[in-house]
């Protein structure tokens, strides 16, 4: 499905990146982790082809991210809230993606209905532009529409930033009903160890760029994290 060969970022003669080999097979709930400046962000964004890499390829589905187009048909993505158009409405925005993907009023409709308890009566019918929600209502807008046109691939930079306990819990139980009924290939950065070790089937640890632990045991993955974390 995802396959990563030989990538790296370089800035002058700093590497941020430097990534061997990664294979991501579909459906899989795909975690990254490491700290700050890890090169976490850098990954998704080369793989996204917002960022071209120093040298190496992507590929998404056999096809080379930096090559084509034809591969955003089949994946949605919500990194920061630059993504989004600040200057509409939810509502507006949902609509505008809808139009895009040639999805029907009905489509939209039940494709919304699946974020009902996530957005909690906050999001819909309420006239406010997006620039000026919280930065956790922000996330669920962005979450809402990177899962938009059926999508087989999403990435999820943060998504459990910024939202409460109770928004968390609703997001986690989305993205593993999600996983299961439509057989995306989910990919969570994250620094909440807790959260992406419940819903992620494997964990990648980054740390100055490079892979340092795969993990696909769930049975010793929280040990393993938080000893190299110290938490």
């Amino acid at each position: 499905m995802i396959q990563v060969n030989q990538l790296k970022k370089q800035y002058k003669e700093a590497v941020v990146l430097d990534v061997e080999q990664l294979s991501i097979p579909k459906s899989e709930c795909f975690g990254l982790v490491g700290n700050n400046g890890a090169g976490k962000t850098t990954l998704f964004r080369i793989m996204l082809d917002l960022v071209r890499a120093t040298s190496g390829t992507v590929q998404i589905d056999g096809m080379d991210v930096s090559k084509t187009e034809a591969w955003k048909a089949t994946t949605g993505a919500y990194l920061d809230e630059h993504m989004l158009l600040a200057y509409l409405t939810p509502d507006e925005y949902f609509q505008t993606l809808r139009k895009i993907y040639g999805m029907s009023e009905a489509d939209l409709g039940v494709h919304l209905s699946k974020f009902t308890e996530l957005f909690n009566e906050e999001i819909l019918g309420k006239k406010k532009y997006i620039r000026d929600l919280s930065k956790g209502n922000l996330k669920k807008v962005g979450i809402a529409a990177a899962m938009m046109g059926k999508p087989e691939v999403v990435f999820l930079d943060e998504p459990f930033e910024n939202l409460d306990p109770s928004s968390q819990n609703r997001l986690k139980k989305l993205v593993l009903t999600e996983k299961e009924n439509s057989r995306i290939t989910f990919l969570i950065s994250s620094h909440d160890l807790n959260h992406v070790t419940e819903i992620c089937d494997r964990i990648v640890l980054l740390e100055k760029g490079k892979i340092i632990r795969d993990l696909n045991d769930k049975s010793l993955m929280v040990d393993e994290l938080n000893s190299y974390f110290g938490t």
